[in-house]
């Protein structure tokens, strides 16, 4: 496997993860227990974006 296979796979398991912070903050009725799921999904979000562009960029054309 190459190095944006598995920086791919590292992307989709931290969105992943977020989907399933957001479900469960949906069903939360804590409301700071729901504020801190959807906290740490936003921000694991971010990172799948901020790592999906750093593999986009390694990516050799050929």
């Amino acid at each position: 496997m190459n190095a944006s296979g598995g920086s791919s796979g590292r992307v989709r398991q931290l969105r992943e993860k977020a989907q399933e912070l957001s479900q469960a903050a949906e069903r939360s009725t804590d409301p700071d227990e729901r504020r801190r799921l959807q906290d740490k999904a936003r921000r694991l979000r971010e990172q799948s974006e901020q790592e999906s562009k750093i593999d986009d960029r390694g990516m050799d054309p050929m």
